[in-house]
C-alpha cells in the first residue's frame, strides 16, 4: 500500500509540472491537439500509479514524450499558417447578417438547437440580434451583434473616462502581501493607520484590496466591508 502511496505521488507531481509547462490554458480553451494530450497524459498516468508491476519510468517517459510533442506542435502553429489551419482546423461563421448558416452547421455536425444553446450563453435570445457568430477553433462561440443590440459602452456616452488601474491584495486571508504593496506603492504606515482606525488586527482582514495606492477596499472576516480613500482616511 505504501508503494502505491508514493508511485501516486511520484506520478501526481510530475504530472502536476508537465501540465504547468504546457501553460495556462481552461480546458475549454484547449485547441484539439491540446485536449488529446491531456486525456493521454491522464490515461498514462493511471497505469503505473494502480499496477506496482509496471515500472514507473513507463509512465514518466510517455508523459515527458507527450510533453515534447506538445511543445513542438505550439511552436510549429505558432510559426505556420498552414500548420495551425492543418492541426487547429480554422474558425467557421455560422451567423451572418442572413441569419444562420444551414451548411456551416451542418459541415460542423452541429444541430440548430446547438446553435440557439450557445447564443443564449452569450445572453442573447435570438440570432436576429446578432450580426455575425463564429465557431472557434477550440469550439467555442464568439458573437458580434447588432449595433442596436450591442451593451452601451463609455464610448458610446461620449464620456471621458479614466484609464482603469489594477486593485492590488494588500492583504488576504489574514496574510499581508509584501509584493504588491510594493507594486502599487502603498506606505505600510497607511494600512497600519487604517486598521487601527476601525480596531481590526491584519489576521481579523480577509481581503484588503489597494487601486491607484489609495482607494481601498476592506473586508473584514466577520462584517460589513469598508471602502473609501486611503489619503482621507489616516491622511
Amino acid at each position: 500500500m505504501l508503494i502505491v502511496f508514493t508511485r501516486a505521488i511520484i506520478i501526481y507531481i510530475f504530472l502536476l509540472i508537465v501540465m504547468r509547462l504546457m501553460g495556462k490554458k481552461q480546458l475549454g480553451e484547449l485547441q484539439p491537439f491540446e485536449f488529446a494530450i491531456t486525456l493521454i497524459a491522464a490515461e498514462l498516468a493511471c497505469i503505473p500509479m494502480s499496477d506496482t508491476q509496471v515500472p514507473i519510468l513507463y509512465g514518466l517517459v510517455p508523459i515527458f514524450t507527450l510533453f515534447v510533442v506538445e511543445f513542438c506542435l505550439t511552436k510549429i502553429v505558432k510559426h505556420s499558417l498552414k500548420m495551425r489551419k492543418l492541426i487547429n482546423g480554422k474558425p467557421v461563421i455560422v451567423i451572418t447578417p442572413n441569419g444562420i448558416d444551414f451548411e456551416a452547421i451542418n459541415k460542423l455536425d452541429m444541430t440548430v438547437h446547438d446553435i440557439m444553446e450557445s447564443i443564449r450563453a452569450k445572453d442573447y435570445t435570438s440570432p436576429e440580434e446578432i450580426e455575425w457568430a463564429i465557431i472557434e477553433t477550440n469550439g467555442d462561440m464568439s458573437v458580434i451583434p447588432k449595433t442596436a443590440n450591442r451593451p452601451l459602452t463609455v464610448g458610446d456616452m461620449q464620456i471621458n473616462a479614466e484609464q482603469a488601474e489594477i486593485p492590488y491584495s494588500v492583504i488576504c486571508e489574514g496574510k499581508r502581501m509584501g509584493q504588491n504593496i510594493k507594486k502599487c506603492n502603498l506606505d505600510e504606515a497607511k494600512v497600519e493607520s487604517l486598521l487601527n482606525k476601525y480596531q481590526y488586527k491584519q489576521q481579523d482582514i480577509l481581503l484588503m484590496l489597494v487601486t491607484g495606492g489609495d482607494d481601498f477596499y476592506l473586508q473584514p472576516k466577520d462584517g460589513k466591508y469598508l471602502t473609501g480613500k486611503l489619503s482621507e482616511e489616516v491622511g
